[in-house]
């Protein structure tokens, strides 16, 4: 009996083959995954005012793209500016970004650092992701003029409850030639460290307060001290953190 009810499936099956090899299936199921969607996202990592001794500053560094889950069109910029006066740095990026992993894409495009004067241009290579430990890192590459400079950051969230959030920050740049007109040595250039505590009032909002302390070295040390400027500056900041 089974050997026949078999046989007749088969052959049911066979004939409805027939009928229409690629038959829809019935209206009852779910409409499939659409994985080839269109998202953007735009985020403010910082947008701060620095208090120091001096001039104070506000700084923006925000970041955001448009595209898929594999290819994005990425947009970063970044700067600081005397509170009030003139741009001291500020540049943009724009990059094409492939993932290469699930917590990596590997980005390439122009950059336009505007500030310092003179203005200049490069070709960028980087990559950003999430390293083992949540460490989140951008390691940035910058191609002009025969000259290679580069720019590593790296951030951790600390979560202290389920809104607290304190943020460790490293940052540090270097050059493989200098630049005295833009006051920019050969070497490591500088090295920056932030501690930034954070409250998430909702998870795209949260207003932060902090410390930063930045040193220039070597070169570039030199160079501003030259003109008469602080090798080394301490600010409090107080900022907003928001994504979109």
């Amino acid at each position: 009996m089974r050997a026949a009810a078999a046989f007749l499936t088969f052959v049911s099956a066979a004939a409805l083959a027939q009928q229409d090899p690629f038959p829809l299936p019935p209206k009852e199921w779910p409409k499939p995954v659409m994985d080839a969607q269109r998202f953007t996202f735009l985020q403010f990592d910082r947008l701060e005012y620095r208090a120091q001794p001096g001039a104070n500053l506000g700084m923006w560094d925000f970041q955001g793209w448009v595209g898929g889950d594999y290819n994005k069109l990425w947009l970063r910029s970044e700067g600081e500016t005397e509170m009030p006066g003139r741009t001291e740095r500020a540049e943009w990026q724009a990059l094409y970004a492939r993932r290469i992993s699930p917590y990596w894409h590997l980005q390439a495009g122009v950059r336009q650092e505007w500030r310092p004067e003179p203005a200049r241009n490069d070709v960028v290579i980087s990559a950003q992701g999430l390293a083992p430990y949540w460490f989140n890192i951008q390691a940035m590459a910058f191609l002009g003029r025969g000259e290679v400079s580069g720019r590593l950051e790296v951030e951790y969230d600390q979560l202290l409850s389920q809104r607290l959030v304190l943020q460790p920050r490293f940052e540090t740049v270097l050059a493989s030639a200098a630049e005295p007109e833009r006051g920019v040595g050969r070497g490591v250039n500088h090295v920056e460290l932030g501690l930034r505590l954070r409250y998430e009032i909702r998870r795209e909002f949260a207003p932060y307060v902090g410390i930063n302390w930045t040193r220039r070295l070597g070169d570039t040390a030199d160079l501003v001290r030259a003109q008469g400027g602080e090798v080394s500056e301490r600010a409090l900041v107080l900022g907003v953190r928001a994504w979109y």
